[in-house]
């Protein structure tokens, strides 16, 4: 009974056995196939690999060590920095384009009061003009820009085809009224019908607003036409537009400029005069002038400085006067500024002699009117006496480099 009893005890106790040798021999072969995965996994120390300036480097990741190979020769580097340079400076100029392509698509979705002409984005991206002329107008100035439409701009075939043959754009360029889709900007969408030749801008009008004004037509024209030079134009100066054409295209090959007639007027820190600056302190001590900068009738810049104002428009400061804050946006840039004197003749009898004389004005106004005195009566004399030939502008030959863009 004794030895019955040990048996049957001894053999319930086999196959608990065999079950462990075989979990056991399991557990082995488990950790050998992780072991051999592990081990198949290389060091990332001293990994080699190509800088942009094409020697190796070997990187050590637990100490964050860069390694350089000293191998190259100074001439290599030298080389290999020109082209980094060269490349760097294509990809500026692709993103530049490209801003300028998506604020043109985005300025089309949000404003549909843009003329149907202008919403043709096939020519416009297409076409390269030589300059976008921007004339400054207001709700209240419908009987100037009528009188502006009667002397010397191109109206409707022959604007047309200004456009087309010269590369010359007129648009007068106006903003939206403080209560949106109200009588003033419902009157202007009328004119807009008849005449065709607006630019709206994102932008509410209002006098204190110019600077804001002209900053919003700068980034908009540049994104809307492809133009070697963008110009600002009053609606009460006279305009000779071949003479202006001439005198832009001497400087077509600069990359940054900036023309106009320069001056440096006092900073006017007495409040309730007109031209008053409120941050006249920004400018040094009371009674000092302001640096130069072009006189506000009309000036012109190249594309680059437009575009520049087009990136940057969110940072631009804006002074009190339109004139002044065009002038601050270019201070610390390599801008080369052209004094002009042609675009700002005075009226009759002045710029009457100097063409008589051969000196023919690109444009004339009274200095102490800021613009043409009473110009809605006296620019018809003003373009009598004082235009250009009637076949100036069509036998000019400052576009004959203008080419489309591939």
């Amino acid at each position: 009974m004794f030895v019955k009893s040990r048996g049957e005890h001894a053999s319930k106790h086999v196959l608990p056995k065999n079950l462990a040798l075989l979990l056991c021999f399991a557990s082995f072969c488990a950790g050998m196939f992780f072991s051999n995965r592990t081990w198949m996994v290389p060091d990332a120390k001293g990994i080699p690999w190509t800088s942009r300036t094409g020697g190796k480097q070997f990187v050590d990741y637990d100490r964050n060590i860069v390694v350089k190979n000293e191998g190259n020769s100074s001439g290599d580097i030298s080389g290999s920095q020109h082209s980094i340079l060269t490349m760097d400076k294509a990809i500026s100029d692709l993103e530049i384009k490209l801003m300028a392509s998506r604020a043109e698509h985005e300025t089309i979705q949000k404003d549909p009061t843009m003329s149907e002409g202008v919403k043709n984005i096939e020519s416009i991206l297409k076409r390269k003009y030589f300059m976008v002329i921007g004339i400054n107008t207001a709700f209240s100035s419908r009987k100037r820009r009528d009188s502006v439409r009667a002397t010397w701009m191109p109206q409707a075939e022959k604007r047309k085809k200004l456009e087309e043959e010269k590369g010359i754009i007129i648009r007068f360029v106006i903003g939206h009224s403080s209560t949106s889709g109200g009588i003033l900007d419902k009157a202007i969408e009328a004119e807009e019908k008849v005449h065709g030749d607006f630019l709206r801008l994102q932008h509410v009008e209002g006098y204190l607003e110019l600077s804001a004004k002209t900053k919003t037509y700068f980034a908009t024209a540049v994104s809307w036409w492809d133009a070697e030079f963008y110009v600002k134009v009053d609606d009460d100066i006279h305009v000779n537009l071949a003479t202006l054409g001439v005198a832009l295209a001497r400087h077509r090959k600069k990359p940054r400029v900036y023309i106009g007639c320069m001056k440096s007027g006092p900073v006017l820190a007495r409040k309730g005069v007109k031209y008053h600056e409120p941050e006249y302190w920004k400018f040094g001590e009371v009674g000092n002038k302001y640096f130069r900068h072009a006189t506000g009738q009309l000036y012109a810049i190249s594309k680059d400085l437009a575009t520049y104002i087009f990136i940057n428009q969110n940072v631009l400061h804006k002074y009190a006067n339109e004139d002044v804050s065009l002038g601050a946006w270019f201070i610390g840039l390599d801008v080369e500024h052209v004094d002009d004197r042609r675009l700002c003749c005075g009226t009759p009898p002045d710029c009457e002699w100097k063409a008589q004389a051969g000196n023919i004005c690109a444009a004339s106004f009274d200095w102490r009117c800021s613009g043409i005195c009473r110009s809605v009566e006296r620019i018809v004399e003003v373009h009598e006496r004082c235009g250009e030939d009637k076949n100036a502008l069509w036998s000019a030959n400052f576009v004959q480099t203008m080419r489309t863009s591939s």
